[in-house]
């Protein structure tokens, strides 16, 4: 039974007379009010992360558990003060709206995160109030627009130690059974770390791909290898492609072309290799602006420069899943799975030949024989043959 006071207290919200609906009305009713008294009085302050559930279309389109981490990706992103959304340009709020609603493990701003010039007041009144949503799950790299600001130091005072060391702007990290690896394409800006072979960032590159063997691998840098947008292949990242093809790594993302690309695994050549080559996506769709198209490469699968959005990439232990996400009101979409080639990469040595049996057949000669090896990549028998006869001598 409900005691007098407590009966008195919940008369103000109309019960028990008028029955439960009308309380949760009147409590949904104050809640709302809370709420935009709330936000009335905190214009500035960044929407939270959302629920960790995902968008029930993505979820859909891709097959995905809750132990194997999401990536949302996208470059290019946000107009400069002053710019005006519309139809074709100043996108951000739209793009980071599907960035937030895809709940990711990360987030990888693709490069050129602000535009004109990379400022950090530019960032904090631009990019923070649509990317910078998701700031606590980013991991950047920069673009050529951030170095418009000297240094990029609008770009690591935004980020911070997200972005890696100010001096050199690429680093390394690890999500589910991947390895990530965070480049500076602007090779002769800034810090001077270069992208040639023998630079200071190609030999780190090659050394931290060599500290970790075996893994599935994604490197990620702002200007591309391969696309056919504006600024077309840029051949001054062969180094950086060479490494990774060599090392067995499986995509690479780029963003500074302001359209969405997709190419078939290639080498660093641009030779088509469904083995050992690295797939290549461009996602600079973040919002900016689109560019056009020159004729279409050889490998290039997909393309398209009229809809704005992200990619979401589910890593899986043994292989990844893409997808790309529109902005509210469209309806382009792009997905698909591909293998890591950590798993067909033969790691595992073959087996000790066992049961050695000697039986001497001579005074001369002994005959040898054991089981053979086996290994793990369909050979068998390997080593030499699983019975030999050999001939000795004696001392006399």
């Amino acid at each position: 039974m409900i005691g007098e006071a407590a009966r008195a207290r919940f008369a103000m919200f109309g019960w028990p007379g008028s029955g439960h609906a009308v309380l949760l009305r009147r409590a949904r009713l104050m809640v709302g009010l809370v709420l935009a008294l709330y936000t009335a009085l905190s214009p500035s302050f960044p929407a939270p992360w959302p629920s960790e559930s995902r968008n029930a279309a993505a979820a859909a389109t891709l097959s995905s558990t809750s132990t194997d981490p999401v990536l949302a990706v996208g470059g290019d992103i946000a107009c400069d003060v002053g710019g005006v959304p519309t139809a074709t340009a100043c996108q951000q709020a739209a793009t980071s709206d599907v960035v937030a609603n895809l709940g990711a493990d990360a987030v990888l701003p693709l490069g050129d995160q602000q535009y004109d010039t990379g400022s950090l007041g530019s960032f904090q009144q631009m990019y923070g109030p649509s990317w910078g949503r998701v700031l606590p799950r980013s991991h950047p790299v920069p673009g050529n627009h951030e170095y418009q600001t000297a240094g990029a130091a609008g770009y690591f005072s935004y980020f911070g130690s997200a972005a890696g060391d100010p001096s050199t702007g690429y680093y390394s990290w690890d999500i589910g059974s991947w390895h990530l690896i965070a480049l500076n394409s602007e090779c002769s800006q800034g810090a001077q770390v270069g992208c040639a072979v023998g630079s200071p960032q190609e030999k780190w590159l090659k050394a931290d791909l060599s500290a970790h063997p075996g893994r599935c691998t994604l490197a990620y840098w702002h200007q591309p290898r391969f696309s056919s947008g504006n600024g077309g292949s840029n051949s001054i990242y062969q180094a950086f492609w060479q490494d990774l093809y060599d090392a067995h790594a499986d995509v690479v993302l780029n963003g500074h072309t302001h359209a969405y690309e997709r190419f078939a695994p290639q080498t660093p050549t641009g030779a088509a290799d469904g083995t050992a080559g690295l797939r290549e996506f461009v996602v600079g769709t973040g919002g900016r602006n689109f560019y056009g198209f020159s004729a279409a490469l050889p490998n290039e699968q997909v393309r398209q420069n009229t809809t704005f959005g992200a990619m979401w990439l589910v890593l899986h232990p043994s292989s990844y899943d893409w997808s790309f996400q529109p902005v509210a009101g469209s309806t382009y979409s792009d997905a698909g799975t591909g293998a890591c080639h950590a798993s067909t990469v033969d790691t595992v040595a073959p087996s000790v030949p066992a049961g050695l049996a000697v039986n001497g057949s001579s005074s001369s000669q002994v005959a040898l024989g054991w089981s053979p090896s086996t290994d793990n990549a369909g050979g068998s028998g390997v080593g030499p043959a699983t019975a030999s006869t050999v001939a000795t001598s004696r001392r006399r």
